[in-house]
C-alpha cells in the first residue's frame, strides 16, 4: 500500500493492469462511513493479491481502503492497528477507521510521505530516516505488555520459520547449490535452538524501506504481517537490503531503537537472513519477481563470503 502524495494510479472506473476496480459492495461500505466518494484511485502493488484503493471523501480527506488477501492477513492487520500501532503516535502510522470481516476490508487514514525506496536522500537525511525507523519499531515492539500467550506465539513463530525450510529448498531448485542448502539447514537448526532466548515482540513483519514513508518525519504502513514473533525478525529485510553496503544506516537505526542486538539476536540475524534468502528463491522465480529473487541471491552470496553483519 502506498501513501505517496502524488498518485499515478487510474480511477476505479478504469480497469488497471492489476484488474483492481473497486467492487460496488466495498464502495457502498466506504460511502456509509465517509459519504459520497469524490475520487477513487487504484493504489495496489504490482502483485496478484494486492487490493488497495486511495479514496477521497466528500470533505476532501484522503483514505485508503484495503481488502486483505486472506482472513489471516485481515486478522493480523486489524489486531495490529487496534493493539500496537497506536503506540507509534499521531501521524506515524495510519489509523484504523473501520474494518469489516465479511469483506476482509480495512478503511485507513492517509499519512504523508513517499516510500524511502523511491527517494534519493542525502546521506544525513537517510540516516535520520533510519534513526526514526528504529525509534518507531522500538515503540511497536514494546507497545503492549507481552502476554504469556504472546511469548508462546513468538517462540512458535521462530519454530515455524525454521520448519518451512525444506519446502523452500525444494521450490528453489537449482538456484541453491548443495553447499548453500547445507548453510540454510544449519541456520534453521540454530534458529530452533535460539527460539527461547530471543526477545519477543509485536513485530511489523515486513519492515523495509517501501513500507516507510518519509516527509521529514517517518511513518510506517502495511501491517498485514504484524504478529507476535522474535523482535529480530523485523531487522532481516533491512539487513538484507539497505544496510548491506551502508553500515551507517544500521548504526543510525539502532541509535533510534535504543539498544543493541542481544547476543542471541546477533547470532540469529544471519541465520534468519539465510532462511529469508531461501524463501526469496522459492517465491521470486515462481512469481516473476526479480527484486525478491535478486535479494535472495545477494544474501546467499554475502553469507558465503562471511560478509553478513
Amino acid at each position: 500500500m502506498s501513501h505517496t502524495k502524488t498518485s499515478h494510479a487510474q480511477t476505479s472506473h478504469t480497469k488497471t493492469s492489476h484488474g483492481t476496480i473497486l467492487p460496488p459492495s466495498l464502495r457502498a461500505w466506504a460511502e456509509r462511513l465517509l459519504g459520497p466518494l469524490s475520487a477513487v484511485h487504484d493504489a495496489s502493488q504490482p502483485r496478484e493479491n494486492s487490493r488497495v484503493w486511495e479514496v477521497t471523501g466528500s470533505h476532501g480527506r484522503r483514505f485508503f481502503l484495503k481488502q486483505s488477501p486472506s482472513p489471516k492477513s485481515y486478522e493480523r492487520e486489524t489486531f495490529g492497528y487496534q493493539s500496537a500501532v497506536p503506540a507509534l503516535g499521531f501521524g506515524r502510522a495510519p489509523q484504523l477507521v473501520e474494518s469489516d470481516a465479511r469483506h476482509l476490508a480495512l478503511l485507513l487514514t492517509a499519512v504523508p510521505g513517499t516510500p524511502l525506496s523511491q527517494l534519493a536522500l542525502t546521506p544525513s537525511e537517510h540516516r535520520a530516516a533510519h534513526r526514526q525507523f528504529g525509534a518507531l519499531l522500538r515503540r511497536l515492539h514494546g507497545a503492549d505488555k507481552m502476554p504469556a500467550q504472546g511469548r508462546r506465539e513468538a517462540e512458535a513463530a521462530a519454530e515455524r520459520t525454521a520448519a518451512d525450510v525444506e519446502e523452500h529448498l525444494a521450490r528453489a531448485g537449482d538456484l541453491l547449490t548443495d553447499d548453500r542448502r547445507t548453510l540454510v539447514r544449519r541456520s534453521a537448526d540454530h534458529v530452533r535452538g535460539l527460539s527461547e532466548r530471543l526477545t519477543s515482540a509485536h513485530i511489523h513483519g515486513d519492515a523495509q524501506e517501501r513500507n516507510a514513508l518519509w516527509s521529514g518525519q517517518l511513518a510506517v504502513i502495511d501491517f498485514e504481517r504484524s504478529r507476535y514473533a522474535p523482535a529480530v525478525q523485523d531487522f532481516v529485510r533491512l539487513a538484507c537490503g539497505p544496510w548491506q553496503d551502508r553500515g551507517e544506516l544500521r548504526t543510525a537505526f539502532f541509535q533510534g531503537y535504543g539498544r543493541p542486538l542481544t547476543e542471541a539476536e546477533r547470532y540469529a540475524l544471519p541465520c534468519l537472513a539465510a532462511l529469508d534468502a531461501a524463501s526469496c528463491l522459492a517465491y521470486g522465480p515462481a512469481h516473476g519477481d526479480e527484486e525478491v529473487t535478486d535479494r535472495g541471491l545477494r544474501t546467499m552470496a554475502r553469507l558465503e563470503r562471511g560478509a553478513f553483519v
